[in-house]
């Protein structure tokens, strides 16, 4: 499957937040332009609430809840995948220190 590439939309254009999730008390980050396969689902991870609009509500927003799923060949511990609309899934990385996983990042150079 191809991965979203997208962003959290304001009033007016594109805000400053990332696509980022939780589970298993780590934080993962999008990953875009990567082909990957969904495995089982794992969980249930938290969207986090995009405060990038002043005065829009989101500050009372708590996290949204979503699907984990596993990434076929990669440990859940590095990455997952999220389902960000009926059609599209994308996958996501715990980037410690802003860098990728080795693992994930083998397969961006596919």
């Amino acid at each position: 499957m191809a991965v979203l590439t997208a962003a959290c939309s304001a009033q007016g254009g594109v805000a400053d937040c990332p696509i980022a999730v939780t589970y298993g008390g780590r934080t993962y980050t999008q990953v875009a332009n990567v082909d990957f396969s969904v495995g089982d689902a794992l969980g249930t991870a938290e969207i986090p609430p995009c405060n990038d609009t002043p005065g829009a509500g989101a500050d009372t927003e708590g996290p949204e809840p979503t699907t984990a799923y596993a990434v076929d060949g990669l440990d859940p511990r590095i990455a997952i995948a999220v389902r960000y609309t009926p059609e599209q899934v994308m996958l996501l990385a715990v980037q410690a220190s802003g860098s990728l996983p080795p693992e994930v990042e083998d397969l961006t150079r596919h």
